[in-house]
């Protein structure tokens, strides 16, 4: 993995902790946060990205978050992305 990739990882990462949908602080999505990221390298699509945000947070809390609060921040997310340049 290159620098670029790592920092963009780590502003993902940020992105994700801030957000905090559940008010569970920083440390309560470590597994979700890894698997969105994975997401985000895996999806060009801010509707796609969304779902799947929505998907990876309802199946662990079992607490459903709306779609637009999910389609915000994969915007968010996928300006990072675009912005190194890896779309």
């Amino acid at each position: 993995m290159n620098i670029e990739m790592n920092e963009m990882n780590l502003k993902l990462v940020m992105i994700l902790q801030e957000w905090d949908p559940f008010e569970l602080g920083e440390e309560g999505y470590d597994g979700e946060i890894e698997e969105v990221v994975e997401a985000v390298h895996a999806l060009h699509h801010p509707s796609d990205l969304a779902k799947k945000i929505q998907a990876i947070y309802e199946h662990t809390f079992e607490k459903w978050i709306p779609l637009q609060e999910c389609t915000k921040v994969s915007y968010k997310l996928l300006a990072v992305k675009m912005n190194t340049g890896e779309i």
